[in-house]
């Protein structure tokens, strides 16, 4: 193969649908720079419409009001005054997730617009993924993409489909596909990647259960494999995405948002527990000064509403570099609480930037908690950061973790506390239930047993020391620490399904309204 080549790129289904998926757009990226012909399949946004449009089993009152407002629904979430008024949003979104959940019904699954879950079948098990490549047609996207995949591989002849499986619920969705690919054309190459595809690679007992149907099975970044295979050797360190094979006006968002990696890994990799650590995926950052240059020849070139920095964590040294730049359009990441963000003056800097969101991993409100994670976060500091970036404008989305190894329901009861005294800063919560990663020299050192049954399965079941187990986590969180009214408003404004996603428009676009 050379660069006369033809290539598929496939997003499966279920993710979020607001915006493009950044792996298959530096892909297409990577390709564009070689001259390799590409053509785009985000079955996700398209499987979702056709699953919401498909004929509509026996209906309640409140399915039927649902269904007929599906378009407008749909329409809602594409329109900034929607994210102005939270009540006819969060209609538009549990509406369409009615619809789905209630079609999904029908083939026995649970579906919404951000998960996708079979009774019968688990994406942590690979013979189960094997029955859902064996058996495309029990998909209920089936009648969708079978059509979609003849039609591209008559069409344009693929000479090699690759395939970005990034989370769980696209598992299942993906082998499908493959199932149904392999009917249209027993020869066609498969090559399979992505973060899901990254993480079962790097289990230390790592057997490939899938050679028989996956030509190739990609670890990590998946550029310099994907022209390997097609006889190519990369020439570009640093490709620049490519976004022209997506219809970017066809994502549920009030704009288009473009999704942008400056790195890939995490550039502290101390956190105790954390997978990328386990994982030792190393830490490959974008120089900054060429971040900026792709950013604004994107941004020139798409006209963007929002940027997504998908970074584990967006690094000092490119924070430092896009608050002194011109401001290239608004955008939001993923950062960690250090020195510059307590300086009012870089604060305000980086809001002229376009900055209008920072996502901040706090994970408790115990200074003990937080040495033992080795998080390298000093809580005054973070009282004080959170403070300059409501001062600046910036919106903060504070991620909180509950029921680490070192966490007692004392500690828990101190994150409640900082939570309360600093509610004013803190613009959006996530809440979540620490995981136990099943490989890392932590893990060792606990009690543990199966959380999932299935041999792909990421995580393990652990006996607390404490004896502060997720279900004493979860009545906590649900009866004293979301009951809180100042932590009850902060929950409220969280968007539904969306999340993270949505927040910043949420949050611009209801400020400059006030």
């Amino acid at each position: 193969m050379n660069s006369q080549s033809r290539v598929l790129l496939i997003h499966p289904p279920v993710v979020r649908p607001c915006e493009p998926p950044p792996g298959i757009a530096r892909l297409a990226g990577a390709l564009a720079w070689h001259g390799v012909e590409c053509e785009i399949l985000d079955a996700n946004i398209e499987g979702l419409e056709y699953l919401l449009n498909s004929p509509a089993p026996a209906m309640d009152t409140w399915t039927r009001r649902a269904v007929t407002g599906i378009q407008r629904n749909l329409n809602a979430l594409r329109e900034p005054g929607t994210y102005t008024r939270l009540d006819r949003y969060r209609q538009a979104v549990l509406d369409l997730n009615r619809v789905l959940t209630q079609k999904g019904k029908t083939a026995d699954v649970e579906i919404t617009l951000s998960n996708y879950q079979d009774a019968a079948l688990s994406p942590l098990n690979s013979g189960h993924l094997l029955s859902a490549f064996e058996s495309p047609e029990k998909n209920c996207f089936f009648p969708y993409f079978e059509n979609r995949l003849r039609e591209l591989i008559t069409a344009k002849r693929p000479d090699l489909i690759g395939i970005s499986v990034n989370f769980l619920p696209q598992a299942l969705c993906a082998f499908a596909m493959i199932g149904a690919l392999k009917r249209l054309d027993s020869k066609v190459r498969i090559m399979m990647g992505g973060g899901l595809v990254t993480s079962w690679m790097k289990r230390p007992e790592w057997q490939n259960p899938f050679s028989g149907i996956i030509d190739t099975l990609v670890c990590g970044p998946g550029e310099q494999a994907l022209l390997a295979a097609l006889g190519i050797v990369i020439t570009d360190e640093y490709p620049l995405p490519c976004f022209d094979g997506f219809s970017l006006d066809a994502y549920l968002s009030p704009g288009r948002v473009m999704p942008y990696s400056a790195s890939s890994g995490c550039y502290w990799r101390k956190c105790a527990f954390c997978p990328e650590r386990a994982e030792k995926n190393p830490y490959r950052p974008i120089p900054p000064a060429l971040v900026l240059t792709q950013l604004t020849f994107l941004a020139d070139r798409y006209r963007p509403a929002l940027i997504h920095l998908t970074d584990n964590a967006v690094s000092p040294a490119l924070l430092k570099a896009l608050a002194g730049a011109p401001r290239i359009a608004p955008w939001y990441g993923f950062v960690r609480i250090t020195a510059a963000l307590v300086d009012p003056e870089f604060c305000r800097r980086l809001k002229r930037s376009g900055c209008v969101m920072l996502q901040v991993g706090l994970e408790s409100g115990s200074q003990r908690v937080l040495n033992a994670f080795g998080k390298g976060i000093d809580l005054t500091l973070a009282a004080k950061a959170l403070d300059c970036l409501k001062a600046a404008g910036i919106a903060t989305y504070v991620y909180l973790l509950f029921g680490t190894p070192w966490e007692t329901e004392a500690d828990a009861e101190k994150t409640l506390a900082f939570t309360v005294v600093h509610h004013r800063a803190i613009s959006f919560l996530n809440l979540a239930v620490f995981n136990l990663p099943a490989y890392g020299p932590e893990a060792d050192l606990l009690l543990t047993g199966d959380f999932y049954d299935g041999d792909l399965s990421l995580y393990r079941n652990f006996s607390h020391p404490s004896g502060w187990d997720r279900h004493r986590v979860r009545q906590f969180l649900d009866k004293k620490f979301k009951r809180h009214p100042n932590v009850a408003d902060i929950v409220r404004r969280d968007p539904p399904v969306f999340t993270s996603n949505h927040a910043p428009f949420i949050q611009t676009v209801s400020s400059s309204h006030r």
